[in-house]
């Protein structure tokens, strides 16, 4: 039994008997057919034994590995690799079946190359997970058949590996800050007017063109006999929260994400961003409790903390607790910060039952809201209206869009910054309001 189970046979041997079943059934009325069935018989069984003797003589005559990444990016293509080396002395044809994690319900992947004699080929394929955790492979199996296709062999691999999932890192390649301040215009982000000068003293350098003429160091001119100007830098060391709502409100899901997958992966490039910027970044996420605290600190291990703290974020979607918010921040963040909290709110009385904490929090901190637009809605008043139905849906989603304007400017009549904004430009939309913030010397 330990011999036939890697043995298979393949579907051209079916198709094969099948067509001489039919000469034979032909054979009544033909009978010359009856002996061209027969010799097709013979020749049927020959191919077959030779066919087996090709594909099972021999010992070891594939090798196939599996390469996965130390980890998933969350939301983002992942690369797999599969490498296949050939010891057969002829070409082989292969089959792959891998065994995906369950959480991306493919049911039908399979792959197939021809692999000449002695020769190593890798077959890559991508996978984009939508939910953090524990991703478990189950078996590589690699289909071995000859040209002659009649039988195939299995050859079973790297048996129930696992990779974790974690947030997006790899929108951190994309959004490296020296690429941000060299090309920031490919990012869409806003070049802002600096007010005042609330900033560090970095160096005196030559006057050129278009250098604000305020700024020109007199006694360095006098001294050079050529016009110097006085180069500032933002202050550094600010503290930066990213503080997450992992509340019921954020369940709702955008492109096979949540809104609190796209908090999440949106904080780990701000906490990145803050720290390339020399702030200090920090986290913690809310619903019931505060949990997953990282204490803003600028120094070498602060993104792995902000990783692992971000991955081992856990929710059944509870009703958040704003109170409790305000009073832990009030107790342990002692120090002036900014404070960008990801939340949503759907309707103003929604926001009013939190507005009194907020307001509260406000007065201590540069507190900037960040909630998000309803893709769907948006598509709906976009949409032609051509029942008395729809019309009655399109003035709902319009008033219900209408709301989340009335947020923005509720927020913004008592002090408190917002930022509404699709899942998908949530990230860059979050960077270029910190920039601003930090060009304005708000902090």
């Amino acid at each position: 039994m330990k011999l036939l189970k890697p043995f298979y046979i393949q579907p051209r041997f079916f198709y094969a008997g099948i067509g001489i079943v039919v000469l034979f059934a032909l054979s009544y009325f033909v009978p010359f057919l009856f002996l061209v069935a027969q010799l097709l018989i013979l020749v049927l069984c020959i191919v077959f034994i030779l066919d087996i003797l090709l594909v099972f003589i021999g010992k070891n005559k594939v090798e196939g590995e599996r390469v996965l990444p130390d980890k998933f990016s969350n939301g983002d293509m992942n690369l797999v690799e599969i490498t296949i080396k050939n010891n057969y002395p002829i070409n082989i044809h292969f089959e792959i079946i891998d065994e995906i994690p369950e959480q991306f319900q493919v049911r039908d992947f399979k792959l197939k190359r021809a692999i000449s004699s002695k020769k190593t080929e890798t077959i890559a394929y991508h996978l984009k997970p939508t939910e953090r955790g524990v991703y478990q492979f189950g078996d590589l199996n690699i289909y071995a058949s000859s040209v002659l296709k009649m039988v195939a062999k299995r050859y079973t691999f790297n048996t129930d590996s696992s990779v974790p999932t974690y947030p997006s890192y790899k929108q951190l390649k994309k959004f490296e800050l020296l690429n941000i301040n060299k090309n920031s215009l490919d990012y869409g982000l806003k070049k802002v007017r600096r007010l005042g000068h609330s900033m560090e003293f970095e160096q005196i350098k030559d006057y050129v063109s278009g250098d604000d003429l305020r700024t020109i160091n007199w006694k360095a001119t006098a001294k050079k006999k050529q016009l110097m100007v006085n180069q500032f830098q933002d202050e550094k060391s600010q503290p930066v929260y990213a503080i997450i709502d992992k509340g019921r409100l954020m369940k709702m899901p955008f492109n096979g994400l949540s809104l609190l997958d796209y908090a999440i992966n949106a904080a780990l490039v701000i906490s990145h961003v803050v720290l390339r910027k020399h702030d200090k970044a920090g986290l913690f996420s809310f619903s019931k409790n505060i949990d997953n605290v990282v204490i803003a600190e600028r120094r070498n291990s602060q993104m792995r903390l902000i990783l692992e703290a971000l991955y081992n974020v856990k929710t059944d979607y509870f009703e958040s607790d704003f109170s409790r918010l305000y009073g832990n921040i009030k107790k342990h963040i002692t120090h002036r910060s900014l404070l960008l909290m990801y939340t949503n709110f759907e309707t103003l009385n929604g926001l009013e039952r939190q507005l009194p904490y907020l307001k509260a929090i406000s007065k201590s901190h540069l507190l900037v809201v960040i909630f998000f637009k309803n893709t769907e809605i948006d598509q709906m008043i976009k949409g032609k209206a051509e029942t008395i139905q729809q019309v009655y849906d399109k003035v709902i989603a319009e008033k219900l869009e209408y709301e989340k304007r009335l947020i923005a400017n509720e927020l913004k009549k008592y002090g408190i910054h917002s930022i509404l904004t699709t899942p998908e430009h949530l990230t860059i939309d979050t960077i270029n309001k910190y920039l601003e913030i930090k060009a304005r010397g708000m902090l």
